[in-house]
């Protein structure tokens, strides 16, 4: 079964478009080392819960939009060489401006319990 990747963080609305470029770019970068697939969602249904939310796992502020990503690897190790190889690739230079703040991601890597 696969591994994945998953990500949720809180994107500027008006950043939008740059974020797609953005993305769009480094998709390439991990699909050319191993991953399988990237899917990139910007939040559109994204309701405040009672106890907790995915606005308040990233602390979404006013003006900001939830993105939840994840990336599909065909296996622990697979991934675990893929960003390796990520890292060490020239175009995942960080960027002279952020188009979101970093420190507030959540991420973990998830291994594939039931696939349908």
């Amino acid at each position: 079964m696969s591994y994945v990747d998953g990500f949720v963080i809180a994107v500027p609305t008006a950043n939008k478009d740059a974020f797609r470029k953005m993305a769009t770019e480094i998709a390439q970068v991990f699909r050319e080392h191993g991953a399988l697939r990237v899917v990139e969602c910007w939040g559109d249904d994204v309701p405040e819960g009672k106890v907790t939310d995915f606005r308040g796992a990233v602390k979404a502020e006013e003006g900001e939009t939830v993105v939840f990503s994840w990336v599909e690897w065909p296996s622990k190790a697979a991934r675990d060489e893929g960003n390796r190889k990520i890292m060490e690739d020239p175009r995942m230079k960080e960027p002279d401006a952020m188009l979101f703040d970093g420190k507030r991601m959540i991420f973990g890597g998830f291994e594939t319990l039931v696939e349908a």
